[in-house]
């Protein structure tokens, strides 16, 4: 109730503001009604285990070109909320790089929302894509496990920022494409504490997916340490 109170004494002292334009806001909510609908949300018909979105409508029951040509996966399912555009990425990259934290729980709200599907299908811990201590002296916070509070609070699922963690200085993999980036982040992940994740499901948290191999080294790496299944589960993705 005082969190209520407070919240409705600040918004008549300082309005609330949409998280992407900055404008005021005159409606509940987090955005402004123009900046949400410009927008692109990942609705299906997408790719039954990737979530890469399809053009036609299907019975749900169909893979992508990809997922098909692939024998194995270390990801059981993977899901995104937007589409990284135009539309989305200053939205991304303010709360990435330009301090703007507040705007994880938006973030989160839309991560609990695409990723319904795999926390029906068994999902135990929420694992955030770590940073090497490095970068998070540098940077002071780390956007994915802020992402990974928040969604836990959303779910009421535990959360476990350390025992997956970036061993190896790797370099930003904006600065790279295609094969460069898997060479970038091989091998660059383990995990500190496997007895907190042996035989659990966990829900992989990032920002934004791009060729996926981050994710595919930090599955790779849960998946030694003997947790069950690896979803991915990300605000964005490239299509």
């Amino acid at each position: 109730m005082l969190e209520i109170l407070w919240q409705k004494l600040l918004d008549n002292i300082l309005p609330r503001r949409c998280r992407k334009c900055g404008q005021p806001l005159s409606t509940d909510g987090e955005l402004c009604e123009r900046c949400l609908n410009e927008l692109n949300f990942i609705y299906p018909p997408y790719c039954r285990k990737c979530g890469f979105p399809l053009e036609e409508e299907t019975s749900g029951k169909t893979l992508c070109a990809a997922c098909l040509q692939k024998k194995r996966s270390p990801f059981r399912l993977s899901r995104s909320a937007l589409r990284y555009d135009e539309a989305s990425k200053n939205l991304i990259l303010a709360f990435k790089f330009m301090d703007k934290t507040e705007n994880a729980r938006l973030l989160a709200a839309m991560l609990n929302v695409a990723g319904r599907d795999i926390f029906a299908a068994g999902a135990e811990v929420i694992v955030p894509v770590p940073l090497h201590y490095t970068r998070l002296l540098k940077r002071k916070y780390n956007q994915s496990a802020l992402l990974a509070r928040e969604l836990g609070r959303y779910t009421g699922l535990p959360v476990d920022c350390r025992s997956l963690v970036r061993h190896k200085r790797t370099r930003p993999q904006v600065e790279f494409s295609g094969l460069e980036r898997i060479k970038n982040v091989k091998n660059a992940f383990s995990v500190k504490h496997p007895e907190n994740l042996v035989g659990r499901r966990v829900v992989l948290i990032d920002d934004v997916f791009t060729t996926g191999s981050t994710l595919k080294e930090c599955a790779l790496a849960l998946k030694k340490a003997g947790v069950r299944s690896v979803d991915t589960l990300t605000v964005a993705r490239v299509c």
